[in-house]
């Protein structure tokens, strides 16, 4: 486990244990901002954990941030947490002061080019941008000539369009049409796009971890309180093996979730470890997301599916987040490549150094 401050977690659990209800997560997906959710979270400091003091952050630790995604997550809080930790992030790297108010990054897909001219002024698109129509800000990535460039943007500015993905969560595209920066700043990182996705790919891995924690929870309890045949259905031994099945799954995933998040915290975004570390973690998130699911979905029955019970606020989630920043197939390739670049020889070397 991530070494992270336990006031924190322990805050940000009780901030989601009184505000962010199954209630609140549905009427969120039905178009109501959950103004008391996230107040209560900014009032923390914690949406911008990533970003210095200096800058206007709370100066916590990479730990903490990743800690606040988990924590989020396992709750399925209805809020760009993950974004706006992401856009500090960025706005950190590149030496520029975050605004307050939720925020997203673009692009997400890295074969999407934005375009900044020497005045700071955007040309481009972007897709599947996560909270595009409700944040206030948003961090580009945009190509400066030849060199990528970090720019803070007012939402007002751009144009975004309405659009949801598996979970109901706000996501749709944004079109950067002559729209002017409120600031921009040379990126610290080597490549900030591919760094925005390994990160990116990071948080969700963390995301996963904790969404099938919380499904993995809700199977235990629904398992012990279900009768069938006169006992709970948890004495019935094909349930059991399908709860130690889906226990296994999350081990595994919260496992490789934080070797990611370790070796980002020890070697830094660039460092092939890092990138070895995050590809692993978002493959084996994302097949213990899609097994795991399954399986709580199959324990639950028809239960699993009504809009009241909230399974399918982190099923649904863990559907959609395994397509972000990449799906296993992206990643797979990548660590396919890494691996027989270095050769047979460095291999063991590799996975005994994360």
């Amino acid at each position: 486990m991530l070494k992270a401050d336990p006031i924190i977690v322990d805050t940000v659990s009780r901030i989601c244990a009184d505000l962010c209800s199954p209630e609140r997560v549905n009427a969120a997906e039905d178009g109501t901002w959950p103004t008391e959710l996230w107040d209560a979270l900014q009032d923390t400091g914690l949406s911008l954990a990533w970003v210095p003091e200096s800058a206007g952050g709370p100066g916590a630790t990479l730990a903490d941030g990743f800690a606040v995604t988990r924590t989020t997550a396992r709750s399925a809080a209805p809020i760009p947490v993950a974004e706006t930790l992401l856009a500090g992030w960025l706005l950190g790297d590149a030496g520029l002061r975050a605004p307050p108010g939720p925020m997203t990054v673009a692009p997400i897909r890295p074969e999407e080019c934005i375009r900044c001219d020497a005045d700071g002024v955007l040309q481009g698109s972007a897709s599947s941008v996560p909270f595009a129509a409700q944040a206030e800000h948003l961090v580009v990535i945009a190509l400066r000539g030849d060199t990528r460039t970090v720019a803070l943007v007012q939402a007002s500015a751009c144009k975004p369009t309405a659009g949801t993905n598996l979970a109901g969560e706000a996501q749709g595209s944004v079109s950067f049409d002559a729209t002017h920066c409120v600031s921009t700043g040379p990126a610290d990182m080597t490549d900030p796009l591919a760094g925005l996705q390994r990160m990116g790919a990071a948080v969700r891995s963390q995301q996963m971890a904790g969404a099938l924690e919380r499904i993995l929870e809700l199977s235990l309890e629904y398992a012990r309180e279900r009768v069938q045949f006169g006992r709970p259905i948890a004495r019935f031994q094909a349930i059991q093996h399908n709860l130690a099945a889906l226990a296994g799954e999350v081990a595994a995933a919260g496992a490789a979730a934080d070797a990611a998040a370790s070796a980002i915290i020890r070697h830094g975004i660039d460092d092939p470890r890092t990138v070895l570390a995050v590809a692993a973690a978002k493959i084996r998130a994302g097949e213990a997301a899609g097994a795991g699911a399954a399986i709580a979905h199959q324990v639950h029955g028809a239960m699993g599916f009504t809009r009241e019970y909230s399974l399918h606020h982190s099923t649904r989630r863990l559907w959609a987040w395994r397509d972000d920043f990449g799906p296993e197939s992206i990643w797979a390739m990548r660590l396919g490549e890494i691996t027989i670049g270095a050769g047979a020889r460095a291999l063991w070397p590799a996975l005994t150094a994360l």
